[in-house]
C-alpha cells in the first residue's frame, strides 16, 4: 500500500492476498476467511494480525476480527479481540489508517470498548506506531508497555518482546 514503509513499528511487512474486482481492491482476511475491502485501516489490521500469528505465535483460533459488543444500549464494533484459552477477552486491538495520529481520542475509544470486555491488554496501531497498555483492575490504572506481550499463559506471566 502506498505511503507505508518497508517495516512498520519494527514489524516485518507481510505479503497479503489482494484481488481486484469491480474496480475495487480486496484483501483476504485469514481470520474471517473472506475477502474484505482494502482500506488503509484494513491494511494495518491484516499486517498486524499476520505479525501476531506468524511472528509471535498467537493462535489464529484465539483471534476474532470485527467483534460486535453492546455498550450502554448501543452496538459497537471493535477491530480485533484476542481471547485467552478460556474464551475471555485478553487483548483488544484498534487500528487506524497510517495517516491518523494515535492520540488521546483514539485511546479513549478503546477504553470505552474495554468497559464491556475487561481485557488485560489494550493496543492501538496505525501501522507506523503502536501503543500497548496493561490494565490493572485492582488499582484502576493502566501501564504502557514497550511492546506486545507473549500470548496468554496459565501463570499470567508475560514477557515483552520490545517491539
Amino acid at each position: 500500500m502506498a505511503g507505508i514503509q518497508e517495516k512498520t513499528n519494527g514489524l516485518p511487512l507481510y505479503d497479503l492476498k489482494v484481488a481486484e474486482r469491480d474496480g475495487r481492491r480486496w484483501v483476504f482476511d485469514a481470520i474471517r476467511r473472506k475477502y474484505v475491502a482494502l482500506t488503509p485501516e484494513e491494511w494495518v489490521r491484516q499486517q498486524f494480525v499476520r505479525y501476531l500469528t506468524d511472528g509471535m505465535g498467537y493462535p489464529r483460533g484465539a483471534i476474532a476480527n470485527e467483534v460486535t459488543l453492546r455498550l450502554y444500549r448501543t452496538t459497537k464494533r471493535c477491530d480485533t479481540v484476542v481471547f485467552d484459552p478460556y474464551s475471555r477477552p485478553w487483548m483488544v486491538i484498534e487500528y487506524k489508517a497510517p495517516t491518523v495520529e494515535l492520540g488521546e481520542e483514539v485511546f479513549r475509544q478503546i477504553m470505552r470498548y474495554n468497559e464491556a470486555l475487561h481485557a488485560t491488554y489494550l493496543v492501538v496501531s496505525n501501522g507506523r506506531r503502536l501503543l500497548c497498555c496493561q490494565m490493572d483492575y485492582e488499582t484502576g490504572s493502566c501501564r504502557f508497555l514497550p511492546g506486545l506481550p507473549r500470548f496468554w499463559s496459565e501463570t499470567k506471566k508475560t514477557e515483552n518482546d520490545g517491539l
